[in-house]
């Protein structure tokens, strides 16, 4: 990714786009620009349909994902699904990827300039995947892909074309399970941009 240093980083993310899934992955897979991917076993990727009605886009892959190469296939993930079931989406309504995509150590949260490195391929995700709905899990999504600016939970805004949201990271449900409700409440108040 090394490219996009001091380039226009449209035109990196209309290249990457360009190019299709398949290119798109295997320079995902080789990039080298941070540390993190020294200490990553798997590059995490995305999983989930290509043709999405709802993006999720997460923070980035913990200690399974990073085993497996599938995001959100832990613990999470677990909770991630029970959302996906309480929203009513089927396997070919949505796809999940993450901000950063290889994983941090100790999962820390990844540095704003991990960040920085890795949205050219969250964009081109996005761009390729062309989602009617961008659900962030969480602060850091929201970081990576709005930058400086920052959203109510659960308020929806238009960007692109797409609504975008931002309600609690599954791993909220599993820590604070008093988000639980909570969550399900900005689910519920939003239905109408998926259903």
């Amino acid at each position: 990714m090394g490219k996009a240093q001091g380039t226009d980083i449209s035109a990196v993310v209309e290249e990457m786009a360009a190019a299709g899934f398949g290119n798109l992955e295997e320079t995902i897979l080789q990039c080298a620009d941070c540390a993190l991917r020294e200490g990553a076993t798997n590059p995490v990727i995305m999983k989930g349909s290509r043709t999405p009605r709802v993006l999720f886009i997460g923070e980035a892959p913990g200690k399974t994902e990073d085993m497996t190469g599938i995001p959100f296939s832990g613990r999470a993930g677990k909770k991630l699904d029970e959302m996906i079931g309480y929203m009513g989406l089927s396997a070919e309504d949505y796809a999940v990827i993450n901000a950063v995509k290889c994983r941090p150590p100790k999962n820390r949260k990844p540095l704003k300039s991990e960040i920085e490195l890795c949205r050219p391929f969250l964009l081109a995700q996005i761009r390729m995947l062309d989602p009617e709905v961008i659900i962030l899990l969480g602060n850091t999504a929201e970081e990576a892909f709005c930058r400086n600016k920052k959203l109510e939970w659960g308020v929806p805004k238009v960007s692109g074309g797409m609504n975008i949201v931002k309600i609690y990271h599954p791993a909220a449900m599993i820590y604070q399970r008093s988000r639980i409700e909570e969550q399900k409440a900005l689910i519920d108040k939003n239905r109408h941009l998926w259903e």
